[in-house]
């Protein structure tokens, strides 16, 4: 196939220091072909739509065990809007409450992978849903 490999930015949003399940993600979904950057830790919201956006990235996986998750996929879905960069699917995983999944829902986040999700899930989740994106090139 010549299709391009997808592109996603992972992220650790706010003052969060522990990144060892973002770069599980990372290596999973690299290692599933896609294409992967990696931001480190201590992002800022508008660190990582820019980086999102500088990387024609095609989707963004946020990694939050803070209990800042409400706060920080708000702000990344509202500055992707603000950039006109709302086709970037955004997914992201943590530490968050089962019933904060249908208000991030609304916010524009895909999907919310909790613990217990597999690196094989994740992988396949991405591929299905942000790969099936019309490419207008």
């Amino acid at each position: 196939m010549s299709e391009a490999p997808l592109r996603i930015v992972v992220a650790k949003p706010g003052l969060d220091g522990h990144d060892r399940g973002a770069k599980v993600v990372a290596r999973a979904l690299r290692d599933a072909g896609m294409e992967v950057i990696y931001t480190g830790l201590h992002q800022t919201p508008e660190q990582i739509v820019e980086a999102a956006i500088q990387e024609d990235a095609d989707a963004v996986g946020l990694s939050v065990l803070s209990g800042a998750h409400m706060t920080l996929f708000a702000k990344v879905t509202e500055l992707l809007k603000e950039r006109d960069a709302e086709d970037i699917v955004v997914f992201g995983g943590g530490i968050i409450p089962e019933e904060d999944i249908p208000e991030l829902e609304k916010l524009r986040v895909a999907k919310i992978f909790t613990p217990g999700a597999t690196t094989h899930e994740i992988s396949g989740w991405v591929r299905e849903h942000v790969g099936n994106l019309d490419d207008d090139e």
